[in-house]
């Protein structure tokens, strides 16, 4: 009943103003940087007081900041991160008519929403240089659907910066009252806030009016985050790729594991690795030959011998003996004149039954010089 009859009597004092979200800011924690005096009845909390019906210095509902300052800056504590749909500020007017007397100190002030007490870690929400002469209002609305835990007006006056003539030399707060109209949980959405973010939102971050998300948590995307990665990506935004994964080279949209194994050459969850010294192939399942030349040196691949074969071995994966009669590196030299054939050593060639007639030396690749003959060439004429 008490919320009712509040947003009743805004909306007769202040046309813009709408009754279906809560106002946040009412009675909670307040603070401002410097005080009008040590035993100032304007402080901080009165523009979270509910009261702004005497914005008379007198009637003790605003707070007023110290005198002379080139800075001023207030903040509210809203508990806790909430969803903010719009602000609405009420400065100091001494009940008389708009434009009242302190449009210029109220000129070119700022409103940041943050989760520290710190501005600069927060949004903007609204800055302005007015150009026009008495001018900003002291009725303000200000829209910023966004989630936060402290609101906090600042204006400054810098040395460095020309303002508009009608600019006052120093600033103040003298704010009457300061709404923060919104959900108090940020997981929930709409004029009653009673409507779940999407599930896949990321921390449950919707916008307050149309339940968009406001980020999506890993592996989806889209307004309201209901649209898994597409094919080959996954993970925040749906920004990162898949890795060497095997088939249609699909993963997991969320974590990029590759769902099938990888393709050659690739090994690990997400496929991003390449094989180990030694390993080739499909998820690097399969050893290289113990018969390269370069000791377990193969192509990560397809397994091919990176050095070519050892001594008595062939093909690209060295895992092929030399055919008879072929001997040595990659079997690239031909067998002497074995007794059996062309039968010799596949790795150094020696003849494994001694030499045919005529021939001798451990190859049997010598002819018997003259004078000699038969067997090892051990006859004589």
């Amino acid at each position: 009943m008490k919320r009712m009859f509040l947003c009743a009597f805004q909306v007769i004092l202040y046309a813009t103003c709408s009754c279906a979200y809560y106002n946040l800011a009412l009675h909670k924690p307040a603070w401002q940087r410097t005080d009008y005096s040590q035993s100032s009845p304007w402080g901080a909390d009165k523009a979270v007081d509910g009261k702004y019906t005497d914005r008379y210095f007198t009637g003790n509902q605003c707070t007023i900041s110290a005198d002379k300052q080139q800075t001023a800056e207030w903040r509210v504590d809203l508990g806790s991160v909430v969803s903010i749909n719009y602000i609405n500020i009420f400065y100091r007017t001494d009940n008389l008519p708009s434009p009242g007397p302190y449009y210029h100190r109220f000129a070119g002030y700022f409103v940041y929403v943050s989760n520290t007490t710190q501005r600069e870690d927060g949004y903007l929400c609204f800055h302005e240089i007015q150009q026009v002469d008495r001018t900003p209002t002291e009725n303000q609305t200000i829209s910023c659907p966004v989630h936060g835990r402290y609101v906090i007006f600042y204006n400054e006056r810098r040395q460095d910066v020309t303002y508009p003539s009608f600019y006052s030399q120093y600033v103040y707060n003298e704010l009457c009252e300061v709404e923060v109209y919104g959900c108090p949980v940020q997981r929930y959405y709409g004029e009653n806030c009673d409507l779940p973010c999407p599930e896949n939102c990321q921390e449950q971050r919707c916008s307050i009016t149309t339940g968009e998300c406001l980020g999506c948590v890993p592996g989806y995307k889209g307004p309201r985050c209901s649209q898994a990665c597409e094919k080959e990506t996954y993970g925040l935004e749906c920004l990162s790729l898949c890795g060497n994964c095997s088939d249609s080279g699909e993963c997991d949209n969320v974590n990029g594991t590759c769902l099938n194994g990888c393709k050659e050459g690739a090994q690990g969850d997400k496929c991003q690795t390449q094989c180990q010294l030694g390993r080739f192939g499909e998820s690097c399942l399969q050893n290289c030959s113990s018969h390269c030349y370069v000791s377990s040196h193969c192509n990560r691949f397809n397994g091919e011998c990176l050095g070519g074969c050892d001594h008595g071995w062939k093909n690209l994966d060295c895992k092929q003996e030399c055919d008879d009669g072929k001997f040595g590196y990659n079997c690239n030299q031909s067998c002497g004149r074995c007794s059996d054939g062309l039968q010799c050593d596949k790795i150094n060639g020696t003849c494994l039954n001694g030499c045919s007639p005529g021939f001798s030396g451990n190859l049997c690749d010598i002819v018997c010089p003259p004078g000699f003959f038969g067997t090892h060439c051990l006859g004589v004429v």
